[in-house]
């Protein structure tokens, strides 16, 4: 034991951990890519370009951006995020996706009902700051410490909610070509050989694709082969902006997108660079995606959750030979957003209520998840007015009800369920007391 303890300790003192570097990764990679590899890779690539994509299409709607401005946005969100995928996941050999948060897309969504894009791009930006300034002062696993999980995931299950609403909304607005695309999400869902390797809402697309084009809710005739034009979005940094975006989109990176990812990471058998991932959220390379993807108007970085799922599926192959299945997402990603103007343009061609029963249907697991950890067994009641206080919408001070969530059921714990953070703050004190032995 004495032995290794110098070492251990070399490892705490370095501000980002090593790994075994790009020069064996890409060596070995072609040994690792595998017909497994790649069919869980696609799966991954699948499930970002559907569900989260069409969530960023209703946000795009909702804030009425121009076709430009959300080609700009996606371009930003999937080619830049998986060029920097693949460094990450090379270097550390680990599946290490780096992607825009799909809660920031809600978030984004609310705030350009009332905010213009360049205000908005301007939050991104100094989230950027925000979350560099606390990587950098180790802040980050203390308040990771003393914002529970439960809170934080009531807070995203309320977020998300109205998804799941529309969903039920959209079979009344058009029973024929809901029902259909229904049944195309069931029918995927219940050949369970199927839905390990795609995701049911693949068949829900497809299905609903072919039922609006017969039943002529889909005009196809505007389609056209066209590459990315990105333009830059010029920021305006307004305190209304800030007050309303900073904060709950840094909190979404910190507690919840980065902790998903690197939870599966280590349920999985890797141990996942933990301090280079929450110093990369500011400076490092998710951290430099935050403040590349911000000028395209693409929201804040963070290490992937259901995608690193995906591709760190025992199916896979061997743990050491996964990262070729991130390898595949990344470069797929950087081909969609290559090709942003022509998934944008089939995304105008759709009938709301279509888009927002595919959105609701790919949130379904994320929502029950989200239900699933906010519920279970500790600080329920913070949970529970996290929940509500998040989906009444409320605006105080001009700064919106997620945040308010996190605050005011924080609070409400605090008051109602000491034990429950006593018993938190033991448990981080023996994490690290053994960090230390």
């Amino acid at each position: 034991m004495s032995e290794r303890r110098p070492t251990q300790n070399v490892q705490r003192e370095s501000l980002i951990e090593g790994g075994p570097g790009f020069w064996p990764s890409i060596i070995e990679l072609p040994q690792h890519l595998t017909l497994s590899a790649l069919s869980y890779g696609v799966t991954a690539w699948l499930f970002a370009v559907t569900g989260p994509f069409l969530i960023y299409v209703t946000a795009a709607q909702q804030g009425n951006l121009s076709e430009v401005e959300f080609n700009t946005w996606i371009f930003g969100g999937y080619f830049i995020c998986g060029a920097l995928s693949v460094p990450l996941t090379l270097y550390y050999r680990q599946p290490l996706l780096a992607v825009i948060t799909i809660p920031g897309g809600v978030l984004a969504g609310v705030a350009l009902t009332h905010l213009s894009f360049s205000e908005v791009t301007g939050a991104y930006l100094l989230t950027g700051i925000l979350v560099t300034a606390l990587g950098l002062s180790g802040l980050v696993k203390r308040a990771m410490a003393w914002l529970p999980m439960p809170i934080s995931m009531a807070m995203v299950a309320g977020v998300l909610l109205p998804f799941g609403m529309g969903m039920v909304r959209a079979v009344n607005d058009a029973p024929a070509l809901s029902l259909l695309t229904f049944a195309g999400f069931l029918a995927v869902s219940l050949a369970r050989s199927v839905a390990e390797r795609f995701p049911p809402v693949l068949g829900a697309i497809a299905v609903g694709l072919f039922a609006a084009t017969a039943l002529g809710d889909a005009d196809w005739t505007h389609m056209r082969f066209q590459i990315a034009e990105p333009v830059l979005v010029g920021p305006a940094f307004t305190l209304a902006a800030a007050a309303e975006l900073v904060i709950p989109l840094a909190l979404t990176v910190i507690a919840v997108q980065n902790a998903q990812g690197i939870g599966i990471l280590q349920n999985t058998g890797y141990q996942p660079p933990v301090n280079a991932i929450t110093i990369a959220s500011g400076i490092g390379s998710f951290g430099i995606g935050s403040l590349l993807v911000a000028p395209f108007g693409s929201q804040s970085t963070s290490i992937a959750g259901p995608m690193t799922g995906i591709v760190t599926n025992p199916m896979v192959g061997k743990k050491e030979g996964r990262y070729a299945a991130a390898i595949v997402t990344a470069v797929l990603w950087m081909v969609f957003g290559l090709f942003s103007p022509m998934a944008t343009a089939l995304s105008r061609m759709l009938p709301p209520s279509l888009v927002s029963l595919l959105a609701g249907l790919a949130l379904l697991e994320v929502l029950w998840s989200c239900f699933h950890a906010a519920f279970r067994q500790k600080f329920r009641m913070g949970a529970l007015f996290t929940f509500m206080i998040t989906v009444s919408g409320i605006r105080v001070f001009n700064i919106g009800a997620p945040f308010w969530g996190l605050a005011g059921g924080t609070v409400i714990s605090l008051l109602l369920e000491p034990a429950d953070f006593r018993e938190l703050v033991r448990s981080e004190e023996k994490s690290a007391l053994d960090g230390k032995l």
